[in-house]
């Protein structure tokens, strides 16, 4: 799963990494605890246009059906796997995708009687997409909610050591992030086709400071006394 992750990276290299304008980048405050429930920062497609907007989203989808908004407590994450197959996220999975930005995140590991958190980053430094859904809820006065969900798979290499599941995460080096993002690819073999082919990053593994299991700590002191447990070069 995914339950945590930060954004701390400068909104200049946001703009040229997710082709978004620096305008609109340049409002991102960097975050090193970033918590379910909370406003996200995503990168959609405009539907007629195509070009990418950064806009916010609470972290946890309501289905537009939902009439509980309370659901999206328990949907910060889709499974891959299945995501086309619950009616939670059929729709936003073939209509309505979207990237996260992120430079890094969490998990947790239960070492005898704790919990230990570890911080996954990118080997190469740069910020990354986790491949997003979004939907639009409209409580029963007619104001809307933005909220969505990160897709998680199968956790491989190193990173199964600490959790059996990892996010997907989109490649913005090739088309895949533009083939994600695209509105035309709305039928469910255009989508299965591109869940098979994002692939995870390459992760560099830090054991952190149990600060980040309270939500309200959101600052760089969180990655003090980093231990470094990535065991592959």
């Amino acid at each position: 799963m995914c339950g945590r992750y930060s954004l701390t990276t400068p909104s200049d290299v946001l703009a040229k990494e997710f082709r978004i304008p620096p305008a609109e980048a340049s409002r991102l405050v960097a975050r090193y605890n970033i918590a379910p429930s909370q406003p996200v920062a995503i990168v959609a497609a405009g539907p007629v246009s195509g070009s990418r907007r950064l806009d916010h989203a609470i972290w946890g989808l309501i289905p537009s059906w939902s009439k509980d908004p309370s659901i999206g407590a328990r949907l910060i994450n889709a499974r891959s796997e299945t995501v086309l197959e619950k009616p939670s996220f059929k729709v936003s999975v073939l209509h309505r995708r979207c990237l996260v930005p992120a430079d890094g995140y969490y998990e947790w590991r239960r070492e005898g009687a704790a919990r230990q958190p570890y911080y996954f980053k990118e080997k190469s430094g740069r910020p990354f997409a986790f491949a997003g859904i979004w939907s639009d809820w409209e409580d029963g006065d007619g104001g809307q909610l933005r909220t969505c969900a990160i897709l998680t798979r199968e956790a491989e290499g190193d990173t199964r050591t600490i959790h059996e599941r990892m996010p997907v995460t989109v490649d913005l080096t090739n088309d895949s992030a533009d083939r994600w993002l695209d509105p035309r690819l709305s039928a469910p073999s255009d989508t299965a086709d591109l869940l098979r082919s994002l692939t995870p990053g390459e992760w560099r593994i830090q054991a952190v400071s149990t600060r980040v299991n309270d939500p309200r700590n959101d600052d760089e002191g969180l990655f003090s006394g980093v231990i470094d447990v990535t065991k592959t070069p």
